[in-house]
Order: structure tokens, then sequence, then C-alpha cells
């Protein structure tokens, strides 16, 4: 039975393959992005002529996940030609990385508004909607970057670690409304998440003034990930995370595991193993159990 579904960031990477691959099941699936007009014109033109030659429903939708007005915008369009979404795949995300000194307050800011607060944009764009139906699913991209830390991440890791929170709590607080939350965990892809990653403009010159030991620390790490984008041995396809999006969306409602890891995972998937215990005995001890589990339409 075909969906309609919503994927935020579709210009390239992840969004764009899975918007790609659940059109081809037959899904409808609204291609969201910013610069519809601008920046990503001939993305969204190729995709447009590539769903009409194929004859599949997919829909290039301007939506830039900073800007209320746009997320509302079209998530006004999106519900009053198809309904509340049966499924929304928030996907943009951009990665800041470097001294974190060097960032100052606003670069933060900015990369929890993109990675984060985009989410609760497009949640609470679509939320009544879905519980006025009482089904649906979020499927909110973190990383493997929201389960541990490294060097030279922190403002990245700030952003995905909140993703993991937010959504924790929002998968239980939303189970007696019949809507699901889960999160899925990428390793490195091969994607333009790396090349496109932004650096400190550090106005103050902070990063200067630390020992070179560190900058010849953060050069070795950039090489490191290098080397495993040119290892074909190593698995950084991302069609491997697309092909993993589309399983979701596939499962029956309660079925589905809150977290998935995805790649090169770095341990994660054995901590995950290790805490979901622990997730589930907080639940039991504040009497929620019944509350967080997922409500059958």
């Amino acid at each position: 039975m075909s969906k309609t579904i919503v994927v935020t960031g579709s210009s390239s990477g992840f969004g764009r393959l899975v918007s790609e691959s659940l059109a081809r099941k037959g899904d409808r699936v609204y291609a969201t992005m910013r610069g519809v007009e601008g920046k990503n014109a001939s993305v969204a033109e190729t995709l447009k002529h590539w769903a009409a030659a194929e004859d599949l429903d997919l829909r290039v939708l301007e939506m830039d996940v900073t800007s209320t007005p746009s997320v509302d915008a079209a998530a006004s369009q999106v519900l009053a030609e198809s309904g509340a979404p049966d499924v929304v795949i928030n996907n943009a995300g951009q990665m800041f990385v470097g001294i974190t000194e060097a960032f100052t307050a606003e670069e933060l800011m900015n990369q929890l508004n993109v990675n984060m607060v985009g989410i609760h944009r497009v949640k609470r764009a679509f939320l009544p909607a879905m519980r006025e139906r009482g089904s649906g699913l979020f499927i909110n991209l973190s990383s493997i970057a929201g389960r541990f830390g490294v060097p030279f991440y922190s403002i990245y890791h700030a952003s995905k670690w909140a993703v993991e929170g937010y959504s924790l709590a929002l998968r239980t607080e939303l189970a007696s409304s019949g809507i699901d939350v889960v999160v899925v965990e990428p390793g490195p892809f091969t994607t333009e998440l790396f090349p496109g990653m932004q650096r400190p403009v550090d106005a103050g010159r902070r990063a200067g003034s630390y020992p070179e030991v560190v900058h010849e620390t953060f050069a070795a790490m950039e090489g490191m990930f290098e080397g495993l984008f040119r290892d074909p041995s190593i698995p950084t396809d991302p069609d491997l995370l697309a092909d993993r999006l589309v399983e979701l969306v596939e499962m029956d409602a309660g079925s589905r595991p809150f977290r998935s890891v995805v790649g090169v995972d770095f341990g994660v998937q054995a901590r995950n193993a290790a805490v979901e215990p622990f997730d589930h005995e907080v639940l039991e001890a504040a009497g929620f159990t019944s509350f967080a589990t997922l409500k059958a339409n």
C-alpha cells in the first residue's frame, strides 16, 4: 500500500537516494530542499524530469529547515494535496568541525539550528495532522557521533547528542497518539557531508595559539577519514543507509527498533546494546512502560 512520505535535505546524499528509492516503490514522495529556484535549481529540475520520465509520484518542494515560515509553507502544501504524511524523514543536516574554541556562539547556534531545531520545526508542522489521524512515523537522522565524543567534533556532537535525547523522549511522549519515532545513526559515508563540512571562521584567531600537536592531530584525523573513503572493503556506500531507511518505512508499527546503526560503527552498536536495558529500566521505574508503548491504530 503506497504511503505519503516527506524527506528533508533531498538535494543530495541520503535524502536524494531515499527519495528516489521510495518513489520507485510506488510511494508519493515530497523531496524537499532549500533553493529550489536558486542553488539547487538544476537538482530540482533533474529530479522532476526523472520522475516524469519514470511516471513516479515524486514532488520537489521548497523547504529550508532553518526557517519556520518555509517549513510551514511546505507543510501546508503537503497537507492540502495529500493529507497527513505517513512518514517524515528528517535528513537535512550539516557538519561543523574544527577547534572548538574557534567557533563563535553564533556558529554553534547555526549548527544546532540545522541539525536539531530544524527537526523540531518540521515535527511541529506535521504532527497535529498525524496525531489527528492516529498514526505516523518520524525517522530522525542522528549519527554515530551522537553516541560518543572525539576531538574537533564537539559542535557536531552537540547537535547529534541533542537529536538522540530529543528523539528518545519524544518517542515515549507520542506513543499513546500512535506516532512512532526512531533514529538512524550513520557512520562515515561518501556523501556531501564531509566535503561540505563547515570550518570555524575563527574571527578572534584562537586556533593559531594552540600547540602544533593539536593541528597535527586534526590533520591526521582528516587523513583517517579520507583513507576510509578510499578503501573499497569498508562499508561507506550511501546506498546502505538509503536501504535501511526504506526498511524502516516498510516495517509494521511497533516492530521498529529505536536505534539503527549503519556502516562503520566505531563500537556504537555494542554501546547501544548495553544502554538499551537501562533505557527500559528508567521507564519502568517511573511507571511509564505502558504509556511509552506504541498504540496501534
